[in-house]
Order: C-alpha cells, then structure tokens, then sequence
C-alpha cells in the first residue's frame, strides 16, 4: 500500500536546491523573492512544495470524508504552478509537486533532506505563544524550523 522512495543524495555535478514550501495556504510573492535571492546567489534550482492536509482518521480506519477533496488538490497544484511560474518568469530553474499528508513538518523537512536541499523559505505567520501554536496549522512554518537541520527561512507576511 505504501511505496517507500529511497533516498536520493545530490551526485557531485548536481546544483544545490532550494525547496520553497506551503502548508497548504498561498506562496505569497515575498517568499518567492526570497527564495529566487537564495537561489541566484548560490546558483540553484528551486523545488516547490506544497502539503495537502490529511486530516486523520475516522475509528481507526482511513474515511473519505478526511481526506484532500478534487478542490483542494487542485487549489494547491494551481499555487505550485504559480510559483514555479514565477521563479521561471526570474529566469530560475523551477520544479514542483504536492504532497497528501498527515504530518506536514516530516514530509517538508523529509523532502528537503531528500533532495539534498540547502535551505528552505517557507511564508509564515508572526509566531504565537508555542503551546497555542502547537495546535494552529498556520503555525507549522515554525515547527519545521524547529526540527530541520538545514537553514529554513521565513517571511513573514
């Protein structure tokens, strides 16, 4: 049922990547700014990445009604596309997908680790008090700098 991918380590010749990462809401304009600056100066591409949220489980068993609708894929492969349309209009080279999941924080910093990624630019609002936060989706931009290993890069909007 789960496909595992194995991990894919950057090769010697391979450019550095920059993932530019939403939790589901809009890349705002400022993130991709950021995130072509970080980009043009290390000489990278850029991967897009945005989080359809899964929202659990219903009895123990998967139910349909929780999972991302035809809706809401296609609102986050339209953001991707923008994105990717915006950092290619700044003459970057640009790719993207979307993910289904659950636990947000895992898949992003797992994907950066993934790709070999350098940084990650995320668009955020300002943080709030970290045990209220914990429970806000739009605060997940925090806790992926938490747990990343990498420089993650915030804007705030």
């Amino acid at each position: 049922m789960f496909r595992r991918r194995p991990l894919r380590l950057p090769e010697a010749d391979e450019r550095p990547c920059i993932l530019l990462a939403t939790e589901g809401g809009p890349i705002s304009k400022a993130a991709v700014a950021r995130a072509a600056d970080l980009a043009v100066g290390a000489g990278a591409r850029v991967h897009v990445l945005a989080i359809a949220r899964i929202h659990g489980v219903g009895f123990g068993l998967p139910a349909p009604g929780l999972y991302p609708n035809r809706q809401e894929w296609q609102e986050r492969r339209d953001t991707v596309a923008s994105a990717i349309d915006a950092l290619k209009k700044r003459g970057l080279d640009a790719d993207g997908h979307v993910f289904g999941t659950r636990k947000a924080t895992k898949r992003i910093v797992g994907e950066a680790e993934r790709l070999g990624c350098s940084a990650i630019v995320m668009a955020a609002e300002p943080e709030r008090n970290r045990f209220v936060g914990d429970f806000i989706w739009s605060q997940e931009p925090y806790r992926v700098q938490r747990r990343s290993r990498i420089p993650v890069h915030l804007v705030l909007d």
